[in-house]
């Protein structure tokens, strides 16, 4: 009787969900140009509760039932100690038959014993939320960990490095962390708005951004990421100028021409 009431309660992953078009067909690009998801991979989704998030987990929850080869599904949550309340994640999860685990930490103490004085958070929480992912994964036997950075995320990192690194670096789609194990980035060619759009219009139970990030739950609330908005704010202004800048980018970023850069190995 039991069992029955559950199926009842059981939402549909793809006619309860509103996909946005644009979500699905660049999460599908980049699986297909990056070879990021096979057959018989185990991926673990990196689930913190914000948009970026939601739209990950329900994109590959989709592909999960749609796609003509078969791999395995946990969404996980690294729960830093910062007394937040994640019911809304786990209720969600079990309407729409998601495999879901929260992975309590240390983190809020350990960065509070160790983070220097004035300090941002950021950096350093980080670190640490990624390697309680890594260490998760090895333990639990998934070969994969999917993140939720977009196309926003790359360019702004990659101008940010540039402005206030002195470097020319970005996100990949994928890479190798210290324990072997692939680190994806499905939603790598979608654009932030459609993610917000798509989020929007799924009412998903999102988890503020605010309280779930450890600079604003700190005693002395330390400095908050502003570089990383103020680049956010500058692309915005330049988009409004250029509305094809994110296209020129999309299309920079796979067609870079080292030999005319001051790096003596690519000189011809």
């Amino acid at each position: 009787m039991e069992k029955e009431k559950n199926k009842e309660k059981m939402k549909n992953p793809i006619k309860d969900i509103y996909f946005s078009k644009k979500v699905t067909k660049f999460a599908g690009r980049a699986n297909g140009e990056f070879d990021l998801i096979k057959e018989g991979d185990r991926v673990m989704v990196a689930f913190s509760g914000g948009k970026d998030s939601f739209v990950l987990l329900h994109v590959l929850k989709r592909m999960q039932l749609i796609a003509p080869f078969k791999f395995d599904l946990l969404a996980v949550t690294i729960d830093s100690g910062t007394g937040i309340d994640y019911s809304p994640l786990v209720k969600h999860c079990k309407e729409f038959g998601i495999e879901y685990i929260i992975y309590q930490t240390p983190i809020l103490e350990i960065l509070e014993e160790k983070k220097r004085p004035g300090s941002s958070a950021c950096g350093f929480c980080a670190r640490m939320r990624r390697g309680a992912l890594y260490t998760k994964a090895l333990e639990l036997g998934y070969n994969k960990i999917a993140l939720g950075h977009h196309f926003d995320d790359a360019v702004e990192t990659f101008f940010m490095s540039m402005f206030y690194n002195g470097m020319m670096r970005s996100m990949p789609p994928k890479y190798k962390a210290y324990n072997e194990i692939e680190v994806i980035r499905p939603l790598i060619k979608v654009r932030e708005k459609w993610i917000q759009y798509m989020s929007d219009r799924n009412d998903f139970p999102i988890i503020d951004g605010e309280s779930s990030c450890l600079a604003f739950n700190e005693a002395d609330q330390a400095k908050t990421p502003y570089v990383r908005n103020e680049i956010k704010q500058w692309l915005k202004d330049m988009e409004e100028k250029e509305p094809k800048l994110f296209q020129r980018l999309d299309s920079a970023f796979g067609n870079i021409d080292c030999s005319t850069f001051f790096m003596k190995e690519f000189f011809k």
